[in-house]
């Protein structure tokens, strides 16, 4: 027991105890959190239980930031929750966890863990750690010190186990106990610091970031479902731009990540690719929905145009080699980031509707019209005209063509240069027979 205190003092530090915060020196009501956290939190209490609002939502409340989600710790078990709440249910097979839902809002309740692992990799990354815990063990395997801040609904107050407060006020981000250590234990630490640092606009602590450049190979050993949950957080957090330059600067690429080498190192692709990430954080920030695919779509798009390009100057016939180049591409990155299947198809539709744009004769134009993806394929195509890829005038074309009646779109095709087949499929006709000569 004595050896496993040391372990844990020189691991997160000394404490002599968390910092209650009123109410008067962190301005946040109950009235702030959303109903069915508050529900939650009240329903546990009332039955003896602890329970607080945590993480996230307690740091963007302080900072005046609107939560998309509420998360719950309490002591009381999984079982015990999913008792209280009728409409929840447990998720999860080595670590439950209750998802309590409330109309539209669900609210994720976990039990507090010890943090205590229960295996490691020879590289020290935590493979199990589904011990119950206290309190103060939940908060001390929590990764940043302002995601460790714990909001008690019965009396408004912060309880504070880690400094999280004022690294808040110094715009801060620390991780809990020996930088080494914890990332080792889990990777994906070193791309969550950069997100939280690019999306609240905070600096890196020096002793947090130290090490971030030297360990970031340990990524590889991560599962690729993990890194692209990670990934695909950071692409829709609304500052996916300065993100993803920012990872690249903390030396997270060449074969770390490979989506990072793809589209932060292809000259050629640079501004379709900022006028991509730049769209996508508009969007989000202002609360409209987002395409993953479209946007993976965007990312990976010049690496399959360059290869595409070069098989056809090779003699290749141009459809099936983009369908080869695609799969290609595809499978290199599916295989660190495991995008979902779902997505690759809606990617792959995109992609094949662009050499399609290019046809503007016979019945061509309305074939494309008709197609499921032609929205997004049409918005990709803005883009590519955007970024100088294509010339404007073809994007234009087609902004005018799908708004028209039919009278005004047969006007506006373009007859086929020589050598182009038009488009439209004639019936061959049998060869009249020769009139037989009267005998």
């Amino acid at each position: 027991m004595i050896k496993k205190f040391i372990r844990q003092v020189l691991r997160f530090g000394r404490k002599a105890g968390p910092t209650i915060i009123p109410k008067s020196k962190h301005g946040v009501s109950r009235e702030q959190l959303s109903s069915g956290s508050l529900r939650v939190c009240d329903t546990l209490q009332q039955a003896g239980h602890e329970a607080y609002v945590v993480g996230g939502a307690v740091r963007d409340l302080i900072l005046g930031v609107k939560p998309k989600d509420f998360d719950v710790a309490t002591s009381a078990s999984p079982e015990v929750v999913h008792k209280l709440f009728r409409r929840s249910r447990l998720i999860g097979r080595r670590f439950k966890i209750a998802h309590v839902m409330f109309g539209s809002e669900t609210v994720e309740v976990s039990t507090f863990r010890s943090g205590d692992a229960e295996d490691k990799d020879e590289h020290g990354r935590v493979l199990r750690d589904n011990a119950y815990g206290t309190r103060e063990q939940d908060a001390a395997r929590r990764d940043f010190t302002t995601n460790a801040l714990y909001y008690d609904a019965s009396n408004e107050t912060i309880i504070d186990f880690h400094g999280g407060m004022a690294d808040l006020r110094g715009k801060s981000v620390r991780i809990i106990g020996d930088p080494l250590t914890r990332f080792r234990e889990d990777p994906v630490r070193m791309l969550r610091a950069v997100r939280f640092a690019s999306k609240l606009g905070f600096h890196i602590e020096h002793a947090t970031r130290a090490p971030i450049r030297s360990l970031g190979k340990l990524i590889e050993n991560v599962p690729p479902a993990r890194i692209f949950d990670e990934m695909l957080k950071l692409l829709l957090s609304g500052h996916a731009h300065t993100t993803l330059h920012r990872l690249h600067t903390e030396g997270l690429h060449h074969g770390v990540l490979p989506l990072l080498d793809v589209i932060l190192e292809q000259p050629l692709g640079t501004r379709f690719v900022n006028l991509a990430l730049e769209d996508t954080d508009r969007r989000a920030l202002a609360g409209k929905p987002v395409s993953p695919a479209f946007l993976f779509a965007a990312l990976f798009w010049h690496e399959v145009l360059a290869a595409w390009r070069a098989a056809c100057d090779k003699g290749a016939h141009p459809v099936p080699a983009l369908h080869q180049t695609m799969d290609e591409v595809l499978e290199v990155q599916t295989k660190k980031l495991a995008i979902p299947r779902r997505y690759t198809a809606i990617m792959k539709e995109i992609w094949l509707l662009q050499p399609r744009f290019e046809q503007r004769s016979g019945k061509r134009p309305f074939a494309v019209l008709s197609q499921e993806r032609f929205r997004a394929g049409y918005d990709f195509l803005r883009l590519r005209s955007q970024s100088g890829e294509v010339p404007i005038e073809l994007a234009d074309w087609w902004e005018r063509f799908q708004s028209v009646p039919h009278e005004e779109q047969l006007e506006m095709l373009i007859a086929p240069e020589s050598g182009e087949r038009s488009g439209t499929r004639r019936r061959r006709r049998k060869p009249r027979a020769e009139p037989q000569a009267e005998q």
